[in-house]
């Protein structure tokens, strides 16, 4: 049987006009979806199991060979496929070289007991991280490195913003993604195994390269511009700093957070 293909024509569609709405944080709670953009990115969260609940792809993209694949996975599922034009498209993504395709998922429970602490060595805890692309950023450095993902506390960002999910490269589904309150957090890594390093400027911190790192290590990272809360790092079983050799008194988090990642990487293996 033959994929059914909707041609949507009219940026007045009620349903184009669903998926434009998944730019904004309501839209996404309201629907329990999100959009994602670009054939590797769709692509990859397909072969990590994450099917489209709605594909929409231009006539060129179309004839791809991995479009088509997403075409007969979606059809397979009963998910919702249109075709548009390059205009529509860009309409929808907002960025003039839009990639011609685009899908809405729904949004996973992110909970923090369907974390699983035993599946990789190595975590990022990130306590009220403000910036989406350095979310991204974060979550395709665990990628790179095969840590586990992301935790998110506090009042951190939307790991499902347009930001976040563009940033991510696909890693959003590749990795393992949770949000909690810094005291959930607490409860739950004690109830496991797990070592907790914090990154911080405080009296207690070591140069990064001096502290053992020991698996499942999880890596805490604080809020852009006031770093990690005393309480917080009071908590940690290790602290460590990174030492700034310029003028400059901080370090981008997503920077930092790579830097120790590889380094605990290099003596976990």
């Amino acid at each position: 049987m033959q994929p059914r293909i909707t041609d949507i024509t009219s940026p007045a569609n009620p349903v184009l006009k669903a998926l434009k709405a998944l730019d904004d944080k309501r839209g996404r709670r309201e629907a329990g979806q999100f959009l994602a953009e670009g054939l590797r990115v769709c692509t990859e969260a397909l072969a990590a199991g994450h099917v489209p609940d709605t594909l929409l792809f231009t006539p060129e993209a179309e004839r791809h060979r991995l479009t088509q694949a997403l075409i007969e996975a979606t059809w397979d599922r009963r998910g919702t496929i249109l075709r548009t034009t390059p205009q529509l498209m860009q309409r929808l993504t907002g960025k003039d070289n839009a990639q011609g395709v685009a899908a809405a998922y729904a949004i996973p429970d992110i909970s923090l007991g369907r974390i699983d602490r035993s599946t990789a060595g190595l975590w990022l805890v990130a306590e009220n991280l403000k910036d989406p692309g350095n979310f991204g950023t974060m979550l395709r450095t665990c990628d790179a490195t095969g840590a586990g993902g992301v935790i998110l506390l506090d009042q951190s960002c939307d790991p499902f913003s347009v930001e976040a999910v563009r940033a991510s490269m696909g890693a959003l589904f590749s990795r393992q993604v949770a949000k909690a309150s810094g005291a959930e957090f607490f409860a739950w890594l004690r109830a496991g195994p797990g070592q907790l390093v914090g990154a911080a400027l405080s009296d207690s911190a070591v140069d990064y390269r001096a502290h053992r790192y020991q698996a499942p290590c999880f890596l805490m990272m604080g809020n852009e511009q006031a770093g990690l809360p005393a309480e917080y790092v009071a908590r940690c079983d290790g602290v460590v700093k990174l030492p700034m050799h310029g003028t400059a008194d901080s370090l981008n988090v997503a920077v930092c957070a790579g830097v120790l990642l590889y380094h605990a990487l290099d003596q976990l293996g």
